[in-house]
């Protein structure tokens, strides 16, 4: 069937996007982790901690209506609207960061793309999650543009370019 199909390729692009934005920061030291290269202040791993906070909300909080403690006490005003940063430990962000991932995949897995929503995103483009589906096309632009960022900061940071093409 062409829905099963195409459902199937939005979860890999999802999947790609990711697995490209681990990969973009992977062999960072702690500290060009916590460096800021661009007047907003953000880091690559607050923007790392950022996709996780995404993941939890979009696929946990709006798709189920509910979602798992933090591992840490929430502070609302560190995830939304930035600049991403965090006095986390690299360790603890991209465990958070996959954890989050992992359990956005078990509602994938669970769930029919066309399933509606159980909770509700509290900004603008509220009315427009009609369903699962929604969610994964937000998440793979949401990851795509934070990985442009990524991408530009590991570039300034070192040098390096064209890191996590393969994932693609």
């Amino acid at each position: 069937m062409i829905a099963d199909s195409v459902d199937t390729v939005l979860i890999a692009f999802l999947e790609a996007q990711r697995a490209r934005a681990l990969a973009v920061v992977a062999d960072l030291d702690a500290d060009q982790l916590t460096t800021s290269v661009l007047p907003s202040g953000w880091t690559p791993l607050g923007m790392i901690e950022h996709l996780g906070h995404a993941e939890r909300h979009w696929f946990q909080e709006v798709a189920l209506g509910s979602a798992a403690p933090l591992p840490w006490p929430d502070d609302p005003d560190e995830h939304h609207g930035g600049p991403f940063t965090t006095t986390r430990q690299a360790d603890a962000v991209f465990a958070f960061y996959r954890d989050q991932i992992e359990r956005a995949n078990a509602v994938l897995a669970e769930t029919p793309l066309s399933a509606p929503p159980l909770g509700r995103h509290n900004q603008g483009d509220a009315d427009q999650v009609t369903d699962l589906r929604f969610i994964v096309m937000h998440m793979i632009e949401e990851t795509a543009r934070h990985l442009g960022h990524l991408d530009a900061a590991r570039e300034l940071l070192d040098g390096r370019v064209g890191l996590g093409q393969d994932d693609l």
